[in-house]
């Protein structure tokens, strides 16, 4: 027969594992397959671009997958599979771009190829993703953008520019979408990249030169 204590330290458990679940959490966080993206309808590229800013006051919701899959393709996925050809371009036939998504259930990296995200680190990191902006803590997404610069060749100098100029196209990519889909972002330099890097357990040929948040604007 269990003890009082036994029995209490199995309610607290089983409290625990309950909000952890009605807070999103995974007890076993698995990859997860987005659904296909919305190719037609929405708003024509020059309203999109009349309507692109940066916004930085953000309501707490969560966005659907169907818009998170809408995003993640506007800004990095494939449009051509014969190729493997990106919605932003490739550097010199090289694809160096990683793009992970910090959330409140945890950290995920785009995979493009199979259009899913993949776990990758538990914990609420969306505040470390930033030097001091206190609305991303509370954004519901933050894209961080990884870039692994063994994979160019060039001086440092060259290499830098072509791993900013590529993140900007993808940023570019983001705002455009964000536009369309009645959503807020901003992107960002004030970014830790080091820490941030480290503890996200990159290798060290991959470095953060920027940020993105994502949401839906506060009312």
């Amino acid at each position: 027969m269990a003890t009082r204590r036994e029995v209490n330290v199995g309610i607290l458990s089983s409290v625990a594992v309950a909000a952890a679940t009605k807070a999103g959490l995974a007890e076993t966080p698995q990859d997860l397959i987005l659904p296909p993206p919305s190719l037609g309808g929405g708003k024509t590229l020059r309203q999109a671009l009349g309507d692109r800013q940066s916004i930085r006051d953000y309501a707490e919701r969560a966005l659907p997958k169907e818009v998170l899959s809408n995003l993640l393709w506007a800004a990095w996925g494939v449009n051509r599979p014969h190729d493997d050809g990106r919605t932003a371009p490739r550097w010199r036939g090289v694809y160096a771009l990683d793009v992970y998504l910090a959330m409140a259930d945890g950290v995920w990296r785009y995979e493009p190829k199979s259009h899913k995200i993949l776990f990758h680190m538990a914990g609420d990191l969306r505040g470390q993703t930033t030097t001091g902006q206190s609305f991303v803590a509370t954004a519901p997404l933050n894209l961080v953008y990884a870039f692994d610069m063994s994979k160019l060749s060039g001086t440092e100098t060259e290499k830098t520019a072509a791993a900013a100029a590529c993140v900007a196209m993808v940023g570019q990519n983001v705002y455009l979408c964000c536009a369309a889909e009645g959503l807020a972002t901003v992107f960002r330099e004030s970014v830790p990249g080091e820490a941030l890097a480290r503890t996200l357990k990159l290798p060290p040929t991959q470095i953060i030169l920027f940020a993105q948040t994502v949401g839906y604007p506060k009312a």
